[in-house]
């Protein structure tokens, strides 16, 4: 079986906490965005773009994440808010990939979307390929307006994923995978 087909039969998503330093480098990250520029895109719209978080913007984002679930439930407790200020600072990268899928005469909007999760994959594919763990999170604060404002999205854009990248500290789990002929018909 040659590396490709390897990877993509062995590849296995780490959760967020149990990935650590180091992250990408910035020569790496220019990488892993120009593969998942690859994907196909119907009629080259550039339906995504890509937003790399790191270092303290992690930190910076947390607290705009803690502060809406604040205000959304204000007898949060502070362990509770101190879980949510975390959320994008548990790899050393995240990369949140950018839906920004528009009315076409061509293109519907359904094939854009599942262009900006296709780069998503990629992202994961390239930075495990490169040896990092990688996670694809799309979470509550994915879908909040007053997050994706502060993130810098225009009112038409949505968050396709949360890309969390970094090393793995340890193995991930095996999980049992469903049967070929539970997910495969044959016509």
């Amino acid at each position: 079986m040659n590396e490709t087909l390897n990877l993509l039969k062995t590849r296995r998503s780490v959760a967020p906490h149990l990935l650590g330093e180091p992250g990408p480098s910035p020569a790496e990250i220019q990488t892993l965005v120009t593969i998942a520029a690859r994907v196909p895109d119907h009629g080259r719209l550039v339906p995504w773009r890509f937003i790399a978080i790191e270092g303290e913007a992690r930190f910076r984002v947390g607290e705009v994440i803690a502060r809406v679930f604040r205000a959304d439930n204000p007898s949060a407790s502070e362990e509770t808010l101190a879980f949510e200020r975390q959320r994008l600072a548990r790899a050393p990268l995240v990369i949140a990939v950018v839906s920004r899928a528009t009315p076409h005469v061509k293109i519907p909007e359904w094939e854009q979307v599942l262009s900006a999760g296709a780069a998503c994959m990629s992202l994961v594919i390239a930075a495990n390929a490169m040896g990092y763990a990688t996670s694809w999170i799309t979470e509550w604060y994915a879908f909040d307006r007053r997050v994706l404002e502060a993130l810098g999205l225009a009112p038409s854009e949505r968050i396709a994923g949360f890309v969390h990248i970094g090393r793995a500290k340890e193995a991930p789990a095996e999980r049992p995978r469903p049967a070929l002929s539970d997910i495969l018909t044959h016509l």
